[in-house]
C-alpha cells in the first residue's frame, strides 16, 4: 500500500453523483458581470471541480448585493450556457434566515428550497443541505420536509452543514425512517482547523459512508499569504519546507493536507481567480506522506504527539 495520502480520484455523493476531489465554493462568487462569472465557473469545471457549492444566504456579505444574489448570479451563468448545467453537480443550502437566525421548520425550509430553485433557474437541486442546525425544530420535521422535496423531484440528495456529529446523526436517524439518507456533511477543516479530525466528524463519515465536504481549506487565505498576525508561524514554516521539498506552493501543500484524511473529503476551493484555481489543482499531485501530515498536525497544535 502506498504511503502517499492524497487520493486524486473522484468521490461519490449519495446515489450516483460523481464529483472531483476539489469542489468550487460560491461564497465569494459576487461578480456582477455575468461574463466574468461564467469564465471563473467554467475554469473551475474544466479543472475537474464539478461540485458547485452555494447557499441562499451567499451574497449577503463579501461584497454581494444581498440575500440570494449569488444564486441569482449562478442562475444567470447557467442560463447563458445551457450545456453547463449538465456538467456540474449543483449544491446549495437553506435554513439561515437573517434576524432569526436559523429556521428549518417545514414551512421555512420548503420555502427556502423553492426560492433557491427559482433563483437558480433549475427544476432540481442535486444536493440540498441544511446550512446550520435549527435548535428549535425537531429532526423528524426536517426529515419529513426533505423527504417530501425529494419525492417531488426538487432535490436529489440531502446533506448537513456545520452540524455536530450528534446533530448529524439525529437527522440521519429521522431520515432513515423515510428511506432517505444523508449523503454529505460539510464542516470547516484545514491545517489550522483540525476539529473534524478530533471531534468524531471524520470517524462518523467513514462509519456511515457519508461524504465529507470541507470549507475554508486555506483558513480564509491565511495559509496562503500568512498576512494576519494571528497566523501560526510554525505551521507556515512547515508548509513552506514541504513546498520547497516538493517544488510547489504553500497553498498546494495546505490543500493536499486537507485532502489527506482517509474519509476522502471533497475540499471546496473558494478563490475567484482562474490562476489560483489552476494552482489549487497542483495539490492533487503533491506526494504528501504520513510523516509530512503528522508534522503539519504537530505544528498546528503546537505540541508533540504522544
Amino acid at each position: 500500500m502506498s504511503d502517499l495520502l492524497v487520493d486524486p480520484n473522484p468521490r461519490t455523493l449519495g446515489d450516483g453523483l460523481t464529483v472531483g476531489p476539489l469542489g468550487f465554493g460560491l461564497w465569494r462568487f459576487t461578480q456582477t458581470d455575468t461574463a466574468i462569472a461564467h469564465q471563473v465557473l467554467e475554469t473551475a469545471v474544466d479543472l475537474g471541480m464539478n461540485l458547485i457549492d452555494g447557499a441562499d444566504v451567499y451574497g449577503l456579505d463579501w461584497g454581494g448585493t444581498g440575500f440570494g444574489s449569488v444564486e441569482e448570479r449562478l442562475g444567470a451563468v447557467l442560463a447563458s450556457s445551457p450545456g453547463l448545467r449538465e456538467r456540474i453537480v449543483l449544491a446549495t443550502k437553506g435554513g439561515i434566515v437573517p434576524g432569526v437566525p436559523y429556521d428549518s421548520s417545514a414551512t421555512a425550509l420548503r420555502a427556502a428550497c423553492e426560492a433557491s430553485l427559482r433563483r437558480l433557474g433549475v427544476d432540481c437541486i442535486d444536493l440540498y443541505q441544511v446550512h446550520r442546525p435549527d435548535l428549535f425544530t425537531h429532526p423528524s420535521e426536517v426529515a419529513a420536509t426533505l423527504t417530501d422535496l425529494h419525492r417531488q423531484g426538487k432535490i436529489r440528495a440531502v446533506g448537513t452543514s456545520n452540524h455536530t456529529p450528534a446533530q448529524h446523526e439525529a437527522l440521519a436517524s429521522a431520515l432513515a425512517e423515510t428511506g432517505l439518507r444523508v449523503a454529505t456533511t460539510q464542516v470547516e477543516w484545514s491545517a489550522q482547523q483540525l476539529g473534524p479530525m478530533r471531534d468524531g466528524t471524520f470517524d462518523l463519515a467513514m462509519r456511515t459512508g457519508t461524504t465529507t465536504l470541507t470549507w475554508s481549506p486555506l483558513a480564509g487565505g491565511r495559509l496562503a499569504d500568512g498576512a494576519e498576525p494571528s497566523t501560526n508561524q510554525p505551521l507556515l514554516d512547515v508548509l513552506d519546507d514541504l513546498a520547497g521539498r516538493y517544488d510547489t506552493s504553500r497553498s498546494a501543500v495546505a490543500l493536499a493536507f486537507a485532502l489527506a484524511p482517509p474519509c476522502r473529503p471533497v475540499v471546496l476551493v473558494g478563490t475567484q481567480t482562474p490562476a489560483r484555481l489552476h494552482e489549487a489543482v497542483e495539490s492533487l499531485r503533491v506526494p504528501l506522506t504520513r510523516t509530512d501530515a503528522y508534522r503539519i498536525i504537530e505544528a498546528s497544535e503546537g505540541v508533540p504527539l504522544p
